[in-house]
């Protein structure tokens, strides 16, 4: 049975999860200031040139891409990644976080913000309403309690577990078509967890309400390094029902802003930048060789 859960106290402990002691980064790796690169800011549509800024929504932390501080404050790879995107267009890039991959994606369709900086996940179906341009390859694994006690090694070990997951993500998708695979081979009942955040869920199974939370591989590192030897990684190297991942920034269907974008991460990889935020950020596996628009297949 699939649920949206919310607990009391939910919201406390997941600001203090994320007060832990940070991702580890390198923080000798210094990003270098861009310059205004006059061709591509002449590229961005009249009324982001007029206003002198664009609004990058997100729908809270997902470390060490995102991580919300405030309702317009964030750091990580992602946010560092937008500041130099905005000092090659020279012009400010500001965040607003919303609550669930639906509601940014709408905010979106709108027109209410102009972009997701994510990366979120980019399928076929989405790129119905949407553009994704790629910057980051992806993997979907567990996070789980130290020592794995549910014995959680791949996507056909959840039968009879509870598995948290965010909601309205690619990854709830697949573990409600493993949940129905459970039901339909007559093995016990899988119990699909949704929740609305990335802090969230991993609390979920630190307090032992689910056997283990199933996302990105980046995000759950982060959880973990944090977790004091509470939780480990699982399913790592598997497929989990996912072939090529490809992850990336989000604009409306057919916008001018998305070919802006992508032709700025081509320039930041050519200068070195990208490569630098991703060492920084300890995402040097997750790097992708050539950015692209809709990139997935799947």
């Amino acid at each position: 049975m699939n649920m949206i859960v919310k607990f009391a106290g939910a919201a406390t402990l997941a600001v203090a999860l994320l007060q832990a002691p940070a991702f580890a980064q390198d923080a000798s790796i210094k990003i270098p200031e861009q310059k205004v690169d006059e061709a591509l800011r002449a590229k961005l549509p009249e009324a982001i040139r007029t206003a002198g800024k664009m609004i990058s929504v997100n729908n809270g932390s997902f470390p060490p891409y995102e991580i919300v501080t405030d309702a317009k404050t964030m750091t990580g790879a992602s946010a560092e990644l937008s500041d130099a995107i905005g000092q090659l267009l020279g012009v400010k890039i500001e965040h607003a976080t919303v609550s669930g991959l639906a509601a940014a994606l709408s905010g979106i369709a709108s027109g209410r913000y102009q972009f997701a900086m994510g990366p979120i996940g980019d399928f076929k179906s989405r790129q119905e309403a949407n553009d994704f341009v790629d910057y980051v390859r992806e993997y979907v694994i567990f996070a789980v309690q130290k020592g794995n006690p549910k014995a959680i090694a791949s996507l056909d070990d959840t039968c009879g577990k509870k598995i948290a997951v965010m909601s309205a993500g690619s990854a709830e998708k697949v573990i409600k078509a493993q949940a129905e695979k459970c039901t339909a081979e007559g093995k016990p009942a899988l119990e699909v967890m949704s929740f609305t955040d990335q802090p969230t869920s991993i609390l979920s199974v630190r307090s032992k309400r689910s056997d283990g939370f199933f996302s990105s591989q980046a995000p759950l590192t982060y959880f973990v390094q944090q977790a004091k030897g509470d939780l480990e990684l699982a399913a790592v190297g598997k497929a989990n029902g996912f072939q090529d991942l490809f992850q990336g920034a989000v604009v409306p269907k057919g916008s001018p802003l998305g070919e802006v974008l992508l032709a700025s991460i081509k320039a930041l990889k050519a200068n070195g930048t990208y490569e630098a935020i991703f060492k920084k950020w300890g995402l040097e596996n997750n790097m992708i060789g050539e950015p692209g628009i809709n990139l997935s297949k799947n």
